[in-house]
């Protein structure tokens, strides 16, 4: 009988997960999730035009008035140890929108840093262009450090009233992170129905080149003024995932939602957006 103390603990899960998730890959690299507002909704998040898209699909920053700002906490299967943090800024100005995003995700003996320029703006009235440059950072205390760069690129276009479709894709180029070892690079297409001002539906295919393709619907209701329910369902692996927020001033949001997995449990997730 093997026996697992309290410090190889989180280490143990983290490898369970990722034999029974391949589609992680033995390294996340990834944005984290689109905010509590993109997890309450599956990550079906590449039509997002707020804040919440500098971690989606940038090329809905073009549609952003204000300066706004996010701060994102992610605890994986309630796992102390794990920690999926993020912090991001964009700043609209009349030559485009700039941003910046900072994401820490891992633990003690293995952890990811990742550092995102990123730059959108419209090219035509209802279609937008985005861009970010990454520095993606690894380091695992037995074998070093390494860092290398990536890019991501995203499209978004409001086809009719209240219908937006939109691509990204991440790592176009692939890069290697060690031998025989590439940074994965994802596709991803979705599309958003907006019938009302208070209702949205999402829906998205992600692709990653050596898996499956996973398919992710989420929803969005305001059911008052100042709150708002969401629920979300993925494939590869299957995913529930539920969420609220509320606006507690103009300028300030806060958003709150789980993940939930049949055999690793929950993934809880707070965020809070600020506006200037």
């Amino acid at each position: 009988m093997v026996f697992i103390d309290s410090y190889s603990w989180p280490i143990f899960l983290l490898f369970w997960g990722l034999l029974f998730n391949c589609q992680l890959a033995f390294a996340q690299v990834v944005s984290p999730t689109a905010g509590a507002r993109g997890l309450a909704m599956a990550n079906a998040a590449t039509t997002f035009t707020d804040i919440n898209s500098i971690f989606s699909n940038q090329a809905g920053l073009a549609s952003i008035e204000k300066v706004e700002i996010i701060l994102l906490a992610e605890q994986k299967y309630f796992i102390n140890d794990i920690r999926n943090i993020a912090a991001a800024v964009a700043y609209p100005s009349g030559f485009g929108t700039f941003g910046l995003n900072l994401h820490y995700f891992g633990f003690e003996d293995y952890n990811e840093q990742k550092i995102g320029i990123n730059y959108a703006r419209k090219l035509t009235h209802d279609l937008s262009l985005g861009a970010q440059i990454n520095y993606v950072g690894f380091r695992i205390p037995e074998y070093g450090s390494k860092g290398l760069v990536s890019t991501d690129i995203g499209l978004q276009s409001q086809v009719l009233k209240g219908l937006i479709v939109a691509a990204h894709i991440a790592n176009p180029v692939r890069v290697e992170i060690a031998e025989g070892e590439n940074l994965t690079t994802i596709f991803k297409f979705g599309v958003a129905y907006l019938p009302s001002k208070k209702l949205t539906i999402t829906s998205e295919v992600e692709k990653d080149i050596e898996f499956p393709a996973s398919v992710k619907f989420g929803i969005e209701y305001q059911i008052a003024e100042p709150f708002f329910l969401r629920a979300g369902v993925s494939t590869g692996p299957t995913l529930l995932n539920f969420g609220m927020g509320i606006i507690v001033k103009e300028k300030l949001i806060i958003d709150a939602a789980a993940s939930y997995h049949h055999t690793l449990g929950f993934s809880p997730t707070l965020s809070v957006r600020f506006g200037f």
